[in-house]
């Protein structure tokens, strides 16, 4: 990977502060006893994201943002941006569509390296990486969610294992490092609790990064119910979660990323544990 601390700084010159948008969500905060692990989504829910989850989860892929992109990290336009943009979206497609998973995950530097090879152009994997950095925070920007460190700092002191389970890519963690200004590691997340999509080619709303996270939870002696999962969409979040047995706090903190899903059947029936409408309502909750 190129440098992570290079990467970082990258992300923070990109960023800009984001607040989240009011919405008319009742926080609902239950004392829920024998709570010893918290496990977050990211997007949407530890940091405010501008569409509301990571860029992948949208249609939208910007030519300018690729033109641009591309400019930052030196590479010469091989085409114009729309037809960048095109084989983007048709490597996205055609990853999808070679996976077995009903819910598979993509890795962005492969998909960024098979798109720009189709006009022979082959950057190097550190610009791989730069130019996924440029791309992803031109069209999805984000910005700690309000009390972000401040809340991770207590829990972890409260003697509490964090972990993640996130639709994500290689970037996010580095996001989540750059706007606290220290490692996952020093805001309290164990790395053996730290489940990313794009590691395991699967995505949300399936259950297999849930089923993982409850096997390294299980190996520290912690049983799914005594682990609550915090995330801002029914269906992603909530669903497979209580499938896998944890608790469950719906972050209805922000309008851009809540997703209530009433639509769906699949949420049909299911309630969150919590809702909570900020994050530091959370130590209500766990105690």
């Amino acid at each position: 990977m190129d440098d992570p601390l290079a990467l970082g700084d990258r992300i923070r010159a990109l960023s800009a502060p984001l607040e989240p948008r009011p919405t008319d969500a009742t926080p609902r905060l239950p004392g829920l006893a024998g709570i010893r692990a918290v496990v977050f989504d990211v997007y949407g829910t530890l940091l405010v994201s501008a569409s509301g989850d990571i860029s992948l989860a949208s249609e939208g892929s910007p030519a300018s943002a690729a033109v641009d992109a591309l400019s930052a990290v030196g590479v010469s336009l091989p085409a114009t941006g729309e037809e960048i943009a095109a084989a983007f979206r048709e490597q996205i497609r055609a990853a999808h569509a070679a996976s077995s998973s009903e819910t598979p995950e993509v890795e962005i530097r492969e998909i960024w390296r098979d798109a720009l090879a189709e006009w022979d152009v082959t950057p190097g994997a550190e610009e791989i990486e730069r130019l996924a950095v440029e791309y992803e925070c031109r069209v999805n920007p984000i910005w700690p969610m309000p009390a972000m460190v401040e809340l991770l700092v207590d829990l972890a002191g409260s003697g509490r294992e964090l972990g993640i389970v996130s639709n994500a890519q290689f970037f996010t963690p580095l996001a989540m490092q750059a706007f606290a200004g220290r490692s996952l590691a020093d805001l309290g997340f164990d790395p053996a609790l730290c489940v990313w999509s794009y590691e395991h080619r699967e995505a949300k709303p399936g259950t297999f990064l849930y089923q993982r996270e409850a096997a390294a939870l299980a190996a520290r002696g912690i049983a799914p119910g005594e682990a609550l999962y915090v995330g801002n969409d029914m269906l992603n979040d909530v669903w497979p979660a209580q499938q896998a047995g944890f608790r469950t706090a719906l972050f209805a903190g922000d309008a851009r990323s809540l997703r209530k899903r009433e639509d769906d059947p699949r949420t049909a029936g299911v309630v969150p544990d919590a809702v909570v409408t900020e994050l530091k309502q959370l130590l209500y909750i766990v105690g």
